[in-house]
């Protein structure tokens, strides 16, 4: 059930709490009983054993960054940037994940402009919060106003942490899918690299459209279905056994703001759209619609409906395969093979394949 955003890590007074990877690649928390003094502040801060209520949003808009070259590097349209970028011009900080120089997914913080470059775009890997939620605190105690954004279960863990409302803090959530493992995503870079040093990473690379994003490692690019680690990503093959149960959806967070893909918008009369990326703004609190007034975003009010019927994952869980078990049984023994059999070699896939084949065939 641990969604792995150590929260009890970092409240922990006897510092005996660490997190530990299992066999799959997931962090757990691990108590050295020899120094914990029972005093139950792990458990009070867990976001898992204590799960907030759900909440409809008050607004919902569609929205785009209004510069098109950030909107193009961004994964949809580009508001975290618009959002991060006002919490740094009144002197706050940002946080949010970014990639390490080995390519593994931190969270960190920044307080430039030029620092929350590295917290945009997608990371479709489980990052690790190390000191975050302490780092938070501190920034917040000084009175300076903190932008903290992750996925449902780290904006619930940390509100957990922080125990008490800080009127100086902006928490964003994203949609999520679900987090992957570290582990299959370091094999996979393995595999790419072939001992050459990896040159960039793009999960959602709009070179091909914001609809058909391709993923770029290093000078290879492929459509994000005909690669093995988003192909298994997207079955639900790779994804922590907590994303199946997630007690931190609909709401129950307790973030100011989601932001999503606003899949499905070509059927919404009077919203102006393209192919380079835009996104759904779901707001759930005063605060985050009286921060929204002074942030520039390019938006219109929309039914939160229309984005919920094409992304379901702002509300519900993703499913759990049936052969789930399997799947991490023969990856453990041959990871490689695995991979590229539940993901581009999936039965599923194979069929889209013949289809794309014959409709080719057909028009020739």
């Amino acid at each position: 059930m641990c969604c792995g955003c150590g929260a009890c890590v970092q409240r922990c007074p006897q510092s005996c709490i660490a997190m530990h990877e299992d066999e799959n690649g997931f962090l757990y928390p691990r108590v050295d009983t020899d120094v914990c003094v029972n005093c139950g502040l792990c458990e009070q801060v867990c976001p898992v054993l204590n799960v907030g209520e759900e909440q409809e949003p008050h607004n919902c808009f569609a929205a785009i960054h209004p510069d098109e070259k950030v909107r193009l590097s961004s994964s949809s349209g580009g508001v975290f940037s618009l959002l991060a970028r006002r919490v740094i011009q009144d002197g706050g900080v940002v946080f949010g994940a970014r990639f390490d120089d080995r390519w593994a997914v931190v969270h960190d913080y920044a307080d430039t402009l030029e620092g929350i470059d590295a917290f945009r775009g997608s990371k479709y890997v489980q990052s690790v919060m190390g000191d975050s939620y302490l780092h938070a605190k501190q920034f917040l105690e000084q009175g300076k106003k903190v932008l903290f954004s992750g996925t449902p279960c780290q904006i619930a863990g940390l509100k957990r942490f922080l125990s008490k409302d800080f009127p100086n803090l902006i928490t964003v959530e994203i949609a999520c899918h679900g987090v992957p493992s570290p582990k299959v995503w370091r094999g996979y870079l393995d595999g790419k690299a072939r001992g050459r040093n990896i040159s960039q990473v793009n999960f959602r690379d709009k070179s091909t459209g914001w609809r058909n994003y391709s993923v770029v490692i290093g000078d290879c690019a492929k459509p994000h279905d005909d690669d093995d680690y988003m192909a298994s990503y997207l079955a639900n093959y790779n994804l922590r056994p907590s994303c199946f149960v997630c007690p931190s959806k609909n709401g129950k967070s307790g973030a100011d703001f989601l932001i999503a893909d606003f899949w499905g918008v070509e059927a919404v009369n009077g919203v102006k759209h393209d192919d380079k990326g835009i996104s759904a703004l779901l707001v759930y609190s005063s605060r985050g619609r009286s921060f929204l007034e002074h942030c520039g975003i390019d938006m219109t009010a929309i039914d939160v409906e229309s984005v919920v019927r094409h992304n379901p994952c702002i509300r519900g869980c993703t499913s759990r395969p049936a052969d789930y078990e399997l799947f991490w049984k023969r990856y453990n023994k041959c990871p490689g093979w695995t991979l590229k059999r539940y993901g581009t070699l999936s039965m599923e896939k194979v069929i889209i394949r013949a289809k794309r084949l014959i409709s080719r065939l057909v028009k020739r």
